[in-house]
């Protein structure tokens, strides 16, 4: 099977897409920040996917891309509530989150946090259109809306997956809740920080741009 990245924003469903390719048998890693996690998982979803999707591209040439939209007046909620908690952590120098998530966040909300609903509504869009500009005229790129009948049914077909079982997406990570991925216990979870033979080391276009 081909690679399968997940590249809408965080707060679109990511952790509920991410368990449903995990009962669906495959590999997936929620979040990825080394080489080796890339190629161990068949599935990565959120960060750094949302921003890297055109380097990924071009580094697994045969992957499929799954874009993930939601109603902007339940994604401004969630991920102001997201934000609020992240954005300590996500400080350049001092936040204690991996160096390739905050830059994936900083040059995707890329302006100072905590943003407001105009901000991050504008966010939201700039992210949506380079996403469909990018991908025009293909055909390895699905748009869908987790929580819209058929959802899950849209995927497998877009995968080439068994189409039995359910049609529509677990709900999972909602509220307050947001570690949910975390304590999701099962087999096919695979770590964000795999150890290959580079170590621990992600691509080097991420080197050469921050040198």
């Amino acid at each position: 099977m081909s690679k399968i990245f997940i590249i809408g924003l965080p707060r679109t469903g990511t952790t509920s897409i991410s368990v449903a390719l995990l009962e669906l048998g495959l590999a997936v890693a929620h979040t990825a920040f080394t080489k080796r996690t890339f190629e161990v998982a068949d599935a990565i979803s959120d960060s750094p996917c949302f921003s890297d999707y055109q380097q990924l591209d071009g580094l697994f040439p045969k992957a499929k891309f799954i874009y993930l939209t939601r109603d902007m007046d339940k994604w401004l909620p969630s991920i102001t509530m997201l934000l609020e908690k992240m954005a300590p952590h996500l400080e350049p120098k001092t936040g204690r989150f991996n160096p390739i998530l905050k830059r994936s966040f900083h040059d995707t909300f890329s302006v100072e946090l905590p943003l407001n609903h105009h901000e991050l509504s504008d966010c939201y869009q700039r992210h949506q259109q380079r996403v469909y500009s990018y991908f025009e005229g293909r055909d390895n790129l699905l748009t869908i809306d987790i929580s819209e009948q058929g959802s899950l049914l849209k995927m497998k077909q877009f995968l080439e997956m068994e189409e039995q079982g359910s049609i529509d997406f677990p709900k999972l990570n909602v509220g307050r809740n947001v570690a949910n991925w975390k304590d999701y216990k099962h087999p096919n979870k695979i770590s964000s920080n795999l150890a290959g033979v580079d170590h621990r080391k992600y691509f080097d276009f991420y080197y050469a741009a921050n040198k």
